[in-house]
């Protein structure tokens, strides 16, 4: 037996070997060690050779987690063992059957943006309006389709208004552009398994046959093609093992289906069901608060989460004047934690439920000095530097890739603009040729200018010369010599300082391309490039940071999903934010913000706060704020209750005679102003506040305003709807 410390349902979990088996697995409960330990057992104790084992999760990082821990166990690593995410197993399979589908094995994946430069170009060719009929509206209605496993002729078909026809249209000629491009954008990577296996059930029999055990991470995460993958391939062994929380369900908005948890009881109805609800990650306190917030849903498998650590801190509440009130409470309370507690800045994170929320805590921490870093910023690997080399490497490794075709052949300049690509692009279409074959006769094309015929063969010759490198040379070699062939540093070195900066990112590309040859051996593409390019086009980004790694993490709570900190803040606990108002519409929306705020809770380890703002800014407008429904469900004996000493005075907090009807007094309704702070009125302008009098609703700033002919006038703050100016902060 393997050497792993397991509590009765997590062996039984382990164990378990006489049909589909059904993990609920709560919050913090050890679900990644059984799913390691079971796939270490399946390997030792049963001798299941790795290659014979499929393992799926959510994110390339978790991936990784899995696959070392495993490695662990079995004191080796486990090679053949097909684990990683559901879109790059679905690349993996898809580089060996992509010929049945009308691909080659060298397929581009095209990323969101690739995706939107391709509708942008076929709306053009179509004769529409980007104005009428916006690029992402387009993109979101056509994944949406996907998802649902809908195709064209379906959205088409089912349509009630012209802008649905449109975009059926828009994605029946996307399949054909992305085809003759011979690339898959992210949902193809999903929906074209289930099309091979449709088409060709020899296929679909050989990885039935292939796979003896199948695992199933976040289960409660899985779309509708992703269940139906996992479906098909688990019918003949019906060794699948499926682990997840009902009550961590997030993201409907990108396809996930809680109800595939109840569909795989029923298409495995032998199914076993396990629940683990030990949780060893937080306080009880705060395991109390988490259970008593997700039991007001209904639509739940049902479980209630325990731990050994008695106990605990409060949950504290906060209400805040405003959200830079909010952000500088917090700025305090954390360097007080970490001055009293045993707890570094890296232990504590700030949570919120978009992204917009990040800049008050963000100028706030800079303001205090408190180290911190954003989960989610701009990912490296989406820099413009960055993205034109790779569009060159993609290129290189598929030449029928027309977007990776349109970025490199522009940069660095050589005298091709819009309209010879226009006409360029039209002779491709008319030929029905890729843009770089088309590019390579282009002296066949009599409406360009002797010149540009010129440069569109040249750099046909130069991609032709790169291809030459291929299947041998490493991803770092082919850069640099792309560098070297283009005088890209040259280019970038004409934007001075800026282009140096860039530079530096471009050797940091080059770097990562070698680490990653040492690390990645290809197993799979034909070239060493295919694999690298696909790793880097599966970048999910809440693998994205920015900022100090050893500072306060902040994130949204969907990026927090499966993390911990010592210390968290749940930040913007307002009804209308948190819960967002469009989610309160249905009571499937309202459940899903709850299960929300179950995460968000189920974070925090020892201590956790749940701050809100009297009034935040939103859209432009400062917005009155009132608590969220979901702080009422907390268990009154285990909260305590504050708010910001700068807006309140250092007044005792006065709960509610009503839950959460606010009876506060006149000043606790009027934001807090020093001098020398910068505010912008809708009428005078910006200004700086010079003088205060008076308090409460009989507060009074005298603003210089820095319009002269306006000068300085004193303003009653009730009335006078101010602003922050943040740009002067």
């Amino acid at each position: 037996m393997i050497d792993v410390v397991l509590n009765e349902a997590q062996r039984r979990a382990v164990e378990y070997r006489e049909g589909p088996l059904l993990v609920l697995a709560g919050a913090g409960s050890g679900k990644t060690r059984v799913l390691t330990a079971r796939i270490a057992h399946l390997i030792i104790a049963h001798g299941v050779r790795p290659e014979r084992i499929l393992a799926t999760t959510f994110t390339n990082k978790a991936a990784g987690e899995m696959r070392r821990r495993v490695g662990g166990l079995l004191n080796r690593d486990p090679t053949g063992l097909w684990i990683g995410t559901f879109h790059s197993l679905c690349a993996r399979l898809l580089r060996r059957e992509a010929r049945h589908l009308g691909f080659t094995p060298q397929f581009t994946i095209y990323d969101e943006d690739d995706r939107l430069a391709l509708i942008k170009r076929l709306l053009e060719r179509g004769g529409y309006a980007q104005r009428a009929f916006p690029p992402r509206q387009l993109q979101s209605i056509i994944s949406g389709a996907k998802n649902r496993l809908t195709t064209p002729e379906e959205l088409g078909a089912a349509a009630e208004d012209r802008f649905t026809r449109v975009a059926a249209e828009i994605y029946h000629e996307m399949d054909r552009a992305l085809l003759q491009a011979n690339a898959m954008d992210f949902d193809d990577l999903l929906l074209h398994p289930l099309a091979l296996f449709r088409e060709h059930p020899d296929r679909l029999e050989y990885y039935q046959q292939r796979f003896d055990s199948i695992l199933v991470d976040e289960f409660q995460d899985t779309n509708r093609a992703q269940y139906l993958l996992i479906r098909h391939l688990g019918q003949k062994h019906r060794d699948v093992c499926g682990v997840g929380d009902d009550d961590q369900s997030i993201y409907s908005w990108r396809g996930a289906d809680i109800r595939n948890m109840l569909d795989f009881k029923q298409d495995f109805p032998e199914t076993e069901v396990v629940l683990l609800e030990e949780n060893y990650r937080s306080t009880q306190v705060i395991l109390d608060a988490a259970n008593a917030v997700i039991a007001e849903n209904q639509i739940r498998l049902g479980k209630t989460l325990y731990t050994s650590r008695a106990g605990g801190d409060p949950v504290v509440t906060v209400s805040a004047a405003d959200e830079r009130d909010e952000a500088e409470w917090a700025a305090r309370e954390f360097r007080e934690r970490t001055a009293t507690d045993h707890h570094g800045y890296g232990d504590m994170a700030v949570l919120y439920r978009t992204n917009a929320q990040s800049r008050a805590f963000e100028e706030a921490f800079r303001r205090a000095s408190v180290p911190y870093r954003v989960v989610g910023a701009v990912s490296f690997y989406e820099r413009r530097e960055v993205r034109d080399l790779v569009a060159y490497l993609r290129l290189v490794v598929n030449p029928a890739d027309d977007q990776a075709f349109l970025r490199a052949v522009q940069v660095p300049k050589r005298g091709i603009g819009v309209a010879t690509l226009r006409t360029l692009q039209d002779a491709a279409l008319q030929w029905s040729h890729p843009l770089l074959a088309t590019a390579a006769i282009a002296d066949r094309i009599s409406e360009l200018r002797p010149l540009a015929k010129q440069a569109l063969q040249d750099f046909a010759a130069l991609i032709e010369r790169l291809r030459g490198l291929l299947p041998d040379a490493p991803p770092a070699a082919i850069l640099e010599r792309i560098i070297e062939l283009t005088e890209y540093e040259a280019h970038l070195q004409q934007e001075g300082f800026e282009g140096l900066e860039r530079m530096e990112n471009v050797r940091e590309l080059i770097a990562a391309a070698a680490e990653w040859s040492e690390e990645m051996p290809g197993e799979e593409a034909e070239s060493l490039l295919e694999q690298f390019l696909q790793t880097t086009a599966l970048m999910s980004s809440d693998e994205k940071t920015a900022g100090d790694e050893e500072g306060v993490t902040i994130m949204t709570v969907h990026t927090a999903k499966g993390l911990e900190w010592p210390v968290v803040l749940v930040a913007g606990m307002e009804d209308g934010l948190f819960p967002l108002s469009r989610a309160t519409e249905t009571p499937e929306g309202l459940e899903e913000e709850r299960r929300l705020a179950y995460v968000a809770l189920t974070r925090a380890q020892d201590r956790a706060y749940l701050s809100w703002a009297r009034q935040r800014r939103r859209g432009g407008q400062l917005m009155p704020g009132m608590p969220s429904r979901f702080l009422r469900a907390l268990p009154p004996e285990d909260v305590e209750e504050r708010r910001t000493s700068g807006m309140f005075g250092g007044e005792a907090f006065r709960r509610p005679a009503e839950p959460w009807i606010d009876e506060a007094t006149a000043s606790q309704d009027t934001p807090r102003y020093v001098k020398g702070e910068h505010v912008y009125h809708r009428k005078f302008g910006a200004g700086v506040i010079r003088a205060l009098a008076g308090q409460g609703r009989g507060l009074k700033v005298t603003v210089e305003f820095d319009d002269a002919e306006v000068g300085s006038k004193q303003l009653m703050v009730e009335y006078a709807g101010l602003e922050r100016s943040w740009e002067g902060a």
